[in-house]
């Protein structure tokens, strides 16, 4: 049996696609793998925060390179794969990030807000990992982290189609990693609690429901986004072959309570 070494949590030479990883939390989750070095394949749907990250990158000693797509236009899939291997020969760690809220009351929430996040928290998450394990059955081998959250356990009773969707991030999960499990490919989820983001700013300003919040979290405070980047290497490394289907929540407790 081979030993441990703490070069299982390296990412050496690795190639990692994101799919929001210029911006938000998936910025955190680039410069994560690339200070354990891995190169980065970054697919956004415009040019925010680029040349940060090539920066950020880069000072690591990494390489990254960018796409700029609409991960849920028909052939989009393909397009970013094939866009990887022809820049790197590779992908190794496929980590689903992207997402989107719509917030609304029952009655007035928009059919159009529905199929929005739907089509891009669930369908595009379901067709890019389609079509990255393709390549990484050829390869037998690879990685597949999808970010769900707290509403892949939870009601969330204006967030409709976001808890809807993150429970079927959580089935995907486990579906993909039952299917993928034969060819050496693992597959997981990380859950983000409530972290102190610029998009949460406004909840955690909000001086009745932040203090329930803080008072539902046993850790007694919001996470920061660098608390999630060691559970993301972890996920993406060989420390983690033998766990495949999980969700683990990075949360602080909440979900004790």
């Amino acid at each position: 049996m081979e030993e441990f070494s703490i070069d299982s949590f390296a990412l050496t030479d690795k190639v990692v696609l994101i799919t929001g990883g210029a911006s938000g939390l998936g910025r955190f989750y680039t410069q994560a793998v690339s200070k354990v070095g891995a190169d980065v394949f970054i697919v956004s749907y415009d040019r925010t925060g680029w040349e940060d990250v090539r920066a950020e990158v880069e000072a690591n000693g990494r390489r990254v390179a960018f796409l700029q797509q609409d991960i849920t236009e028909p052939g989009a899939a393909k397009k970013i794969v094939d866009a990887a291997i022809a820049e790197y020969g590779r992908i190794d760690v496929l980590i689903n990030n992207a997402g989107m809220q719509r917030r609304h009351d029952i009655v007035d929430f928009p059919d159009d807000d529905w199929r929005a996040v739907i089509e891009l928290n669930l369908n595009a998450l379901y067709y890019l990992s389609h079509e990255v394990a393709k390549v990484m059955i050829d390869r037998k081998g690879g990685k597949i982290v999808n970010i769900g959250s707290m509403q892949s356990y939870r009601a969330g009773k204006f967030i409709f189609p976001y808890t809807a969707s993150k429970h079927g991030v959580m089935g995907l999960t486990r579906a993909y990693a039952d299917a993928l499990a034969p060819y050496n490919i693992q597959v997981n989820g990380l859950a983000p609690g409530y972290i102190n983001t610029p998009m949460t700013k406004a909840l955690q300003e909000d001086p009745v429901r932040s203090v329930e919040i803080r008072e539902h979290i046993p850790a007694g405070h919001w996470g920061e986004p660098r608390e999630l980047m060691g559970a993301m290497v972890f996920l993406c490394s060989s420390a983690s072959n033998y766990i495949t289907g999980a969700m683990i929540p990075v949360d602080g407790g909440y979900l004790l309570r």
